[in-house]
């Protein structure tokens, strides 16, 4: 290779573009670069760092023709740099680490939505050549339905959730990137993806299946709803830092009065419209006694949060309580309760002709569940993003705080309108590390930007929780992926618990301090 096609190597690094060439075009052409110095080597070394993400032999040839400096690059494939070196712009370690663990996650939910899908194992029957052949020859039935099912989703779950209780264990006080622990926690992702792999896989080795899924099952559901009310407090914590993070505000201008009035008004007015709107469409004159009396109830609990927040002896002890929260809480109430109502099952009835009529539902909304694969795509979809979104925002230092009872100082707080999001803009160092510094933004030099053991806590709770919601929690004997949101009583007694549990922690919150006066209730 001439020192202009070097050259040439050397401009497509600098554009960050992508280089896409056959292993034994790569090895020819890179070979005697080794041979002109410490430059070119290090050129050899940025290219394995381009292209080992898309193709780990490639980095084996490199290893052998640059020596024992190349062990370095290794890596790109297995360490924390890879996914800069192959995305281009520059990515912090913290940020990169996340996203790869959910990679993950959401890689096993769609094998997990796969396996409960009926569509799915017809279709691969159907167009498998040899497929009975091939499930015989695996062990896994005449038609492959030990791989299929709620069983297997279990066995698959029961891997993913020992892999994240593991690293949780193995994470445990962990205060910055340097130690041996945190490299293991921000690197080694090829072998990490192996480990998951190995751990799924040999679920469906468990002896005595029969005894492992039935145990496991209420392991499943005693997790999956630990993981509803860390996520309800968290969303009670959230109101509470919204009222105070904007009454803060109005020491300095009045106008922070204004957003909060609005915000109250919004909250107030979907509350009501939404309790009206149920009352029309899934109740009726004559029947629908369940939902008038379900109604009935939330409603009654959302005036009764509302009357408290701002009784006096409650704002005695909390000055910062207010509308605000409880409307917040209140239209979360109502989300819920049309939710739960969504997820029942149809009720059919025989009207005056003799023929079957269903009640209690509106009928513009029947016509949606007739494409069962785009709805079952859709629904799996959001549910991917909401568990993420609530495994994320939940391992925040400030989440974690407030789990535990710590708050930040009301005269310490700074009003935004992006409160939720941390401190408008980066520290200098930070802004410098930007500019100067390599492509991986190292941020946890000095302290953890989020708790390592907190993070596989919550992923190892959302693989329980995924397990029970995918499976249709105690319905799993007739659970599939296109009838999951047809309507589940199990899905409907969840949500309503969900609704319930809610307001109970948010009046927890206004209570709590009447009994026990102390700093760590204040909120």
């Amino acid at each position: 290779m001439h020192s202009a096609e070097a050259l040439d190597v050397a401009d497509v690094l600098q554009e960050g573009r992508p280089i896409h060439m056959p292993v034994s075009s790569l090895r020819e052409e890179l070979a005697p670069l080794s041979l002109f110095g410490p430059t070119p080597r290090k050129l050899v070394l940025e290219v394995a760092g381009r292209v080992c993400c898309s193709s780990y032999p490639i980095v084996l040839a490199f290893l052998v023709l640059s020596g024992k400096r190349a062990g370095s690059q290794l890596a790109c494939c297995c360490g924390n740099a890879g996914c800069s070196y192959c995305c281009g712009p520059k990515v912090r370690q913290s940020r990169s680490t996340r996203f790869m663990y959910a990679l993950y996650f959401i890689l096993v939910v769609i094998i997990c939505c796969v396996m409960m899908s009926d569509t799915v194992a017809n279709q691969m029957r159907e167009h498998i050549p040899y497929f009975e052949d091939i499930c015989k020859g695996i062990k896994a039935g005449d038609t492959c339905e030990k791989l299929v099912g709620y069983s297997a989703v279990y066995r698959v779950c029961f891997g993913m959730a020992c892999f994240f209780f593991i690293f949780c264990l193995l994470t445990l006080n962990i205060n910055n990137s340097k130690s041996c622990r945190a490299y293991i926690h921000n690197g080694f992702w090829f072998f990490k993806l192996l480990l998951l792999g190995a751990m799924c896989s040999g679920a469906f080795f468990i002896p005595d299946q029969e005894t492992f899924l039935n145990a496991w099952r209420y392991v499943g559901a005693v997790g999956g709803f630990l993981f509803i009310v860390i996520q309800l407090l968290l969303l009670v914590e959230f109101a509470h830092k919204w009222n105070k993070n904007w009454t803060a505000g109005t020491a300095t201008n009045k106008l922070w009065y204004a957003s909060l009035s609005l915000v109250t008004l919004i909250a107030y007015s979907i509350t009501t419209g939404g309790l009206i709107w149920m009352a029309v469409f899934y109740t009726q004159k004559d029947g629908c006694m369940e939902n008038k009396i379900l109604l009935g109830v939330n409603g009654g609990l959302c005036l009764l949060m509302s009357v408290v927040s701002i009784s006096p002896s409650v704002r005695d002890r909390q000055p910062h309580s207010g509308i605000l929260q409880s409307g917040l809480i209140s239209c979360y109430v109502t989300y819920l309760t049309f939710s739960a109502l969504s997820s029942k099952p149809a009720e059919v009835v025989l009207d005056e002709h003799g023929k079957n009529v269903t009640i209690c539902v509106p009928n513009f909304g029947q016509d949606l569940y007739r494409d069962k694969t785009l709805v079952a795509g859709l629904g799996t979809a959001i549910l991917c993003v909401c568990i993420l979104y609530s495994c994320l925002t939940s391992t925040t230092r400030s989440s974690s705080d407030a789990l535990q009872g710590r708050y930040t100082a009301p005269e310490l707080e700074v009003a935004r309108c992006c409160f939720c999001f941390g401190s408008g803009g980066e520290d200098a160092e930070e802004k410098r590390n930007m500019k100067e510094g390599p492509r991986v933004i190292y941020d946890e030099k000095k302290s953890t930007v989020y708790s390592y053991a907190y993070f596989h806590f919550m992923f190892f709770l959302a693989s329980l929780y995924v397990m029970m919601t995918v499976t249709n929690w105690f319905n799993y004997e007739s659970a599939n992926i296109e009838t999951f949101f047809s309507g589940s009583w199990s899905i409907f007694w969840v949500k309503m618990a969900s609704c319930w549990i809610c307001v109970l922690l948010y009046l927890g919150t206004l209570i709590a301090p009447l009994c026990r006066p102390s700093p760590q209730y204040s909120v």
